[in-house]
Formats: C-alpha cells, sequence, structure tokens
C-alpha cells in the first residue's frame, strides 16, 4: 500500500492540525460513517503518535501514517489523500 498526501492538502493539515513531531498524523478505521472502502467503516483523522505503523510518510516535516491493525481496511488499495475545495477539507482517493 502506498500513501501520498497532495501540497493542498498537506497545507490543510498543518494549518488546522498544526502536528509537532512524535506527534503525527494517524489515517484509522471507525465503525459507521459513509463513503469508505467497506461498508459500515470509514477513515477518520486524529493527531497520534505511533506504535506499530504499517505504512508511512513524511512531507514537508508532517509525519503521516496508518497503524497495522487499520491496514485490513485498505486491502491492496492505495490511498491518495487530496484536497476538496468545495468543502475546503481532506478528500480520499483510493487506487487498485
Amino acid at each position: 500500500m502506498n500513501l501520498t498526501i497532495t501540497d493542498q492538502a498537506l497545507q490543510w493539515f498543518k494549518d488546522e492540525l498544526n502536528p509537532q513531531q512524535p506527534t503525527g498524523v494517524r489515517f484509522y478505521v471507525r465503525y459507521g460513517g459513509s463513503g469508505g472502502l467497506k461498508s459500515g467503516f470509514s477513515l477518520g483523522i486524529m493527531l497520534d503518535e505511533p506504535h506499530e505503523p504499517a505504512v508511512e510518510v513524511s512531507q514537508d516535516e508532517v509525519y503521516f501514517f496508518i497503524e497495522s491493525k487499520d491496514i485490513w481496511y485498505f486491502d491492496d488499495y492505495d490511498m491518495h489523500v487530496v484536497y476538496n475545495d468545495t468543502l475546503e477539507e481532506p478528500d480520499f482517493e483510493y487506487n487498485a
């Protein structure tokens, strides 16, 4: 699995969450919501410190990661985090 973040999405995370290392931006699976890869689950975002990251990327001194316990949600998909101009927030694209 690959994780990529566009520059516009990166700026949103920096402005809204102000992550400071060793804390990073964690993408995690949560029960409920809509628009996800698996019915009944959706993707959440939180500031957290990594424990067992399965996927990680640092971009412009911001650390993004997905923990091993959440990797099942993505199967063989890559996740591309983009900025949605209409909603003024990040959006997630999945590619097999």
